[in-house]
């Protein structure tokens, strides 16, 4: 049953809305002042405001004005005299879901609320909606609803009270580093440091000596001790990026330390002891690099215990969706425009669906952000993304990668079914829906699913 606040400096009035409304089945609550309708909205959950617009103190404007910063989706209707029409007016540029002139029929006024009430209703049911895809589909700050995304996060629940190594592999921009923080963050040594080193942004000299540390005197410029990543990472995660990058002199001082956990600085002869936890995180396939000499076997075996692949975007485009909600709550303080981001525009939906995003998740969140500050209105266009991301996705099909010996009509009719079956994956099987996408009528749809034989269930 919904609660509706009557807010009227009049006395009576409230106890005479009260009772027409409780008759429709709602339950109500009473103010007699704008101070005291925020006083019953912070104690109670309430799904309309129905206020007067003239009151002393505070007025309908003040009170509307107060309600949206509290809760800017909460439907507020405001009644009014016709002497200040244009004080309504101005509520509803104001967020103001309706106004009602004085005085008003019953009917009348129960129809004005129906409406709120069924409006707000809906918008607290994407609320839980959105919280339970929040909790169901993200792990810490990754995103993903996908089966291989599904997969990573079981994996991540299951190793992270482990002390194991763990080997992460994955293309750029997958979100190796956001893994290895989520093992450290869930396991026991949470509350001790996360040390993280990319192996390929330092020489072999400049790295040892970031790993492993330096004693006084070392090398020109070691004018003091200075203690390496394993000993900061003393009773933590130690992640090392980009692990296929070290060179073999390294990879057998790594080994060593991973076997008796114990190193010395550069330019040193005592030996330090830690108790770390590695994770390495590689775009490499490390088994093609041991065939080619390039990588230590015996490391390899030592950091797989357990490994975890993360799939490129391209190959978990159902998260999409997901990631772009994500990533325009993330980017919403961004923004120029006042307007909020509400949405996406089809053909935007369409470009990020298909595009390949070779710079996987990294590359769909510069996009977004970029869109997030260059769009004027709450629908993201075309227009609003980067030129780059455009050309490279408008021209993703080259005639290079068509056989030299393909059949126009069978080529055609190959790229037709593919955009068909795209759609309908994106509409979730809704017919509708997808010929919108397509930019075609619902029955030419039908006759395409029928001749390529698409088993699309009884959605329409």
């Amino acid at each position: 049953m919904e609660t509706i606040l009557v807010v009227d400096d009049e006395k009576n009035y409230p106890l005479i809305l009260s009772a027409i409304l409780e008759d429709e089945g709602y339950e109500t609550l009473t103010a007699n002042s704008g101070r005291e309708a925020l006083e019953k909205l912070s104690n109670s959950d309430v799904d309309l405001v129905l206020t007067d617009m003239k009151m002393p103190s505070m007025d309908g404007i003040e009170l509307l004005e107060k309600i949206k910063r509290i809760d800017s989706e909460l439907p507020v209707i405001m009644m009014t005299a016709y002497g200040t029409v244009e004080k309504a007016v101005e509520a509803m540029q104001k967020g103001a879901y309706n106004y009602i002139l004085k005085p008003f029929d019953n009917d009348s006024l129960v129809l004005y609320v129906n409406k709120a009430v069924s409006l707000y209703r809906v918008i607290k049911e994407n609320r839980r909606l959105r919280d339970a895809v929040t909790s169901q589909y993200r792990f810490d700050n990754i995103i993903g609803k996908s089966k291989p995304m599904q997969n990573v996060f079981e994996t991540i629940r299951k190793v992270a009270p482990a002390t194991a190594n763990v080997l992460i592999e994955g293309e750029s921009g997958t979100g190796k580093e956001l893994v290895a923080k989520s093992i450290h963050f869930n396991s026991p040594r949470k509350n001790n440091e996360f040390v993280a080193v990319n192996c390929s942004a330092l020489s072999e000299s400049l790295l040892e000596s970031e790993l492993f540390g330096h004693e006084k005197g070392a090398f020109t410029g070691a004018v003091s001790m200075k203690k390496g990543r394993f000993e900061l990472a003393d009773g933590g995660t130690l992640f090392l990026d980009e692990i296929g990058e070290l060179s073999q002199t390294l990879q057998v001082k790594l080994l060593r330390v991973i076997q008796e956990k114990v190193f010395e600085r550069v330019g040193g002869e005592k030996s330090v002891s830690v108790n770390i936890r590695l994770i390495a995180a590689t775009n490499k396939d490390l088994k093609k690099e041991m065939e080619a000499g390039r990588f230590r076997e015996d490391l390899f075996y030592r950091l797989n215990v357990i490994r975890i692949h993360l799939p490129p975007l391209r190959k978990r485009r159902e998260d999409i969706h997901l990631l772009t909600q994500h990533f325009i709550e993330k980017y919403a303080h961004e923004r120029i425009s006042k307007i909020p981001v509400k949405g996406i525009d089809q053909e935007v939906k369409r470009l990020f669906y298909e595009y390949g995003w070779p710079g996987n998740v990294r590359e769909f969140e510069n996009v977004i952000e970029r869109a997030m500050i260059l769009c004027p209105s709450e629908t993201m266009q075309v227009s609003d993304l980067p030129k780059d991301f455009t050309d490279n996705a408008y021209n993703r099909l080259q005639f290079e990668d068509i056989p030299s010996n393909a059949q126009l009509n069978e080529t055609l009719a190959l790229v037709e079914r593919k955009m068909i079956e795209r759609a309908l994956k994106m509409a979730n099987n809704v017919q509708t829906h997808a010929a919108e996408i397509l930019g075609i009528g619902k029955s030419g749809l039908n006759q395409k699913i029928k001749k390529f034989k698409l088993d699309v269930g009884s959605k329409n």
